[in-house]
């Protein structure tokens, strides 16, 4: 069995997928399948943290939209998200996968703060450690926590693993037959051609840092694994043309 190249990784997963294709909110099937793509990267010595997003659940901006303040929208976000994180820890400990959740809001009764130290430590000691919460505040999405908090565990890469979309595409793949799949791509490229792949702030804060990013389809076959292993998966993003 070849190594993995990557020792320590974030993974980014959308809220979206969580709820698989029976109209559950978070379908244990989906989170099962994540889980076993899991346990044989921590089985295999890598550190992964994850960052849970909540749009299964509840999306703030939508909210707002609907006359619900922002920032309560976003702190009802917050919320969401850790529910996910707690059905994802259940489910991953079910599957032998020890873990621990922090929060960037104080819930002290189900999750732990988030103490940067505290979750190299579980890393360290082989625990998948969930991050939820967001940054814990208003007006940053999921997506900037996850680049945030890769950057502050020194990750090796950030996995952004996409509902049914396998990679980055040039406008959006399901509704348009001739959107072309990028391969590669730099920080600034997907910036200036505003790609969807996540939100400026997230994309800057990768390229100041010189984060690698890979965009991949969650429910491809062993996708988790061969992104950590190096092979040619998806779309990867990096500082470099």
């Amino acid at each position: 069995m070849s190594s993995f190249k990557y020792k320590r990784v974030l993974i980014k997963l959308s809220g979206e997928a969580f709820s698989g294709n029976n109209g559950f909110v978070i379908d244990s099937r989906v989170v099962g399948h994540i889980a076993k793509q899991i346990k044989p990267l921590v089985d295999g010595g890598v550190s992964v943290a994850i960052v849970v997003g909540a749009g299964n659940i509840w999306r703030g901006t939508e909210a707002a939209r609907h006359g619900i303040d922002r920032v309560s929208a976003d702190y009802a976000g917050m919320l969401a998200t850790l529910m996910n994180a707690l059905a994802i820890q259940d489910i991953f400990e079910k599957e032998g996968i020890i873990t621990r959740t922090q929060s960037a809001i104080q819930v002290m009764q189900v999750a732990e703060p988030f103490i940067r130290r505290k979750a190299i430590r579980h890393l360290e000691k082989e625990r998948v450690v969930i991050f939820a919460g967001g940054t814990g505040n208003p007006y940053m999405t999921t997506d900037t926590a996850a680049a945030l908090r890769a950057v502050e565990i020194e990750a090796q890469v950030l996995l952004m693993a996409k509902n049914k979309v396998d990679g980055v595409y040039d406008k959006d793949p399901h509704k348009y037959s001739d959107a072309v799949k990028y391969q590669r791509l730099t920080h600034l490229e997907a910036i200036k051609k505003r790609l969807k792949v996540m939100d400026a702030t997230a994309l800057s804060l990768c390229d100041e840092n010189k984060l690698p990013i890979i965009v991949f389809d969650l429910l491809e076959e062993n996708g988790i694994e061969r992104a950590c292993r190096g092979e040619n998966i998806g779309t990867i993003i990096t500082s470099e043309e």
